[in-house]
């Protein structure tokens, strides 16, 4: 089938981007039926993110096509198909504005118990449909987990829903930007999980592109997104690089199924409700950005560590706590607005207030858990931030046992071709000492914390005054992360907290360990065949699954 736009984009007219935007008026767009069933349409989603064999998977869909054709694949090593079923009837149902918000409600249009021969791992439920002489077409991605470790050797990747739905503008909302608020131009505190994904994070053509500049700006250019145009001209979510299965999970999946490793796949959701479905796996994975973490996902994965667990970070941007809450159905985070609108602040229940882990009401930093933190990096390669930076790690520990067999020597740069190190990437405060980074402590990290790689980044896009400019990012990070370290957002604040980096970092804590390799785009070392990207990757992976069975979470 060869889709033409399978949806209807409407616009957010007149509304900037979080004020980010100041000198540009734009309009976000976002995907909704439109309402009249002579435009061609359509869009599904399911109920969960994950299900277990033996569980229902109900499946809702919404179309102006009298019939429609549904198939399911599991996206691995190799995209296997699972179900095929043709000449469904179509119906379209009316979409309330503040589904985003509150999900679509549309009626269950069918339902499938998941059988057991379908393997753990990451799914795509594709509907599609002929309507006049035009195709239209629909993904949404969604988890297969396993019952307990498919294999000795399995590697369990846990998939970042939080960040996906954090991201998802379908219907209008995000953590970002919306139809909320007074004027209806606001983001939402508030997503639903009961909507589709907007185009872009269960599937991609080949080509699109990922954030960070593949080649660095010329002398005098003007700031430029090239992922944001490439998604205006072609209907997609402007948020699909930044978050989704497309984007991120699947590139590891493919990789390490390609190559020999056994895959089972869960959701953060899935810690969130079901922590001891990591008993039994050696090595956890977390790939792309998982930005978005609620108390009990932290929780979750620091006592694995403590037992026993192994954890392998290909992710960057360690930043927000959200709550799970409507049975799951809701995800909550005020973001910067939390100390005067979240509902929990003030009361017993204050641990849980939805602002960044960084931010002294918590008293959680992300350095307790990965060792680095988002609010230490953040941006690198993209925009005005840092874009002529190599793209990869500099190499400071090159006899770490991460780096074995990878010929890489003192200050070589990793995945520099491929460009690994960005659009947001996590690190610790430091000193560098005959050359090599230590960490302080000043920001909780371990004293054990082994830095074996940094780059640069920044929280702050500099302004050049380079003609044609406009500013997507600004000052407005910078100042955020200014007022929760230091409690101000002077000229001098600001400045203490604009330069950043990213890091490669391994620690131990209790039986466990960490190898954190901080950054989004660590994916891309593995979609380009990186020699020396895949070797460390490897190497983590193997020296993890090989470190005997771990410890039950009720021993």
């Amino acid at each position: 089938m060869s889709p033409v736009n399978s949806h209807r984009v409407a616009p957010n007219r007149g509304a900037s981007v979080q004020g980010l935007w100041p000198n540009a008026i734009i309009e976000n767009f976002h995907e909704l039926p439109a309402g009249d069933p002579s435009d061609p349409g359509i869009w599904c989603y399911a109920d969960r993110l994950s299900y277990a064999p033996g569980e229902i998977l109900r499946i809702h869909t919404c179309t102006t096509a009298s019939h429609y054709d549904l198939r399911i694949y599991r996206d691995g090593g190799v995209a296997t198909e699972v179900l095929a079923e043709s000449g469904l009837t179509g119906r379209f149902h009316d979409t309330p504005m503040d589904c985003s918000i509150n999900g679509c409600g549309w009626p269950v249009a069918k339902e499938i118990e998941v059988p057991p021969d379908w393997r753990s791992g990451g799914y795509i439920l594709h509907v599609g449909a002929r309507h006049g002489d035009q195709c239209v077409e629909h993904h949404f991605p969604f988890v297969v987990r396993s019952l307990g470790p498919s294999s000795p050797e399995a590697i369990l990747l846990v998939a970042c829903t939080a960040t996906w739905v954090a991201y998802n503008d379908w219907g209008g909302s995000n953590f970002y930007e919306g139809i909320a608020g007074d004027d209806k131009n606001a983001a939402s505190p508030v997503v639903s999980t009961q909507r589709p994904f907007s185009r872009g994070f269960a599937w991609l053509p080949q080509g699109a592109p990922r954030i960070p500049f593949l080649r660095p700006p010329v002398l005098g250019a003007a700031l430029r997104y090239p992922h944001m145009e490439w998604a205006y001209a072609n209907g997609f979510s402007k948020k699909y690089a930044s978050a989704g299965w497309a984007s991120y999970e699947r590139h590891f999946a493919r990789w390490a199924e390609s190559v020999g490793y056994v895959v089972d796949v869960a959701t953060q959701h899935d810690l969130h409700e079901k922590p001891e479905l990591l008993d039994g796996y050696r090595c956890v994975v977390f790939v792309g950005h998982d930005e978005y973490w609620s108390w009990e996902m932290r929780d979750a994965i620091d006592a694995y560590v403590d037992r026993g667990g192994r954890i392998a970070r290909f992710a960057g941007n360690f930043g927000w706590q959200i709550r799970i809450e409507a049975a799951g159905t809701q995800q909550v985070c005020y973001k910067a607005d939390a100390p005067t609108h979240d509902p929990v602040r003030g009361t017993e229940r204050s641990h849980l207030l939805t602002t960044a882990w960084d931010d002294r009401a918590l008293a959680r930093p992300g350095t307790l858990t990965f060792g680095l933190s988002g609010s230490r990096g953040i941006y690198a390669g993209w925009g005005g931030c840092a874009p002529r930076g190599s793209g990869g790690f500099t190499v400071y520990r090159p006899e770490h046992w991460a780096f074995a067999g990878t010929d890489l020597y003192y200050g070589d740069q990793l995945g520099a071709e491929a460009k690994i190190f960005g659009y947001e990437v996590d690190s610790c405060d430091y000193i560098i000492r005959n050359g090599l980074p230590y960490a302080t402590g000043l920001d909780q990290a371990p004293e054990n914390l082994e830095i074996l790689a940094l780059s640069l980044a920044t929280t702050l896009e500099a302004d050049h005054g380079n003609p044609g400019s406009v500013f997507f990012i600004g000052d407005i990070d910078a100042k955020a992360v200014a007022r929760r370290l230091i409690g101000r957002i002077d000229e001098d604040a600001v400045d203490s907290v604009q330069r950043g980096s990213g890091m490669i970092a391994y620690f131990e804590r209790g039986l466990g360990a960490v190898l954190n390799a901080a950054s989004c785009e660590w994916v891309a070392g593995l979609i380009a065949r990186d020699p020396f990207v895949e070797r460390v990757t490897a190497n983590i992976l193997s020296r993890f699954l090989e470190l005997p069975p771990l410890r039950s979470s009720e021993g």
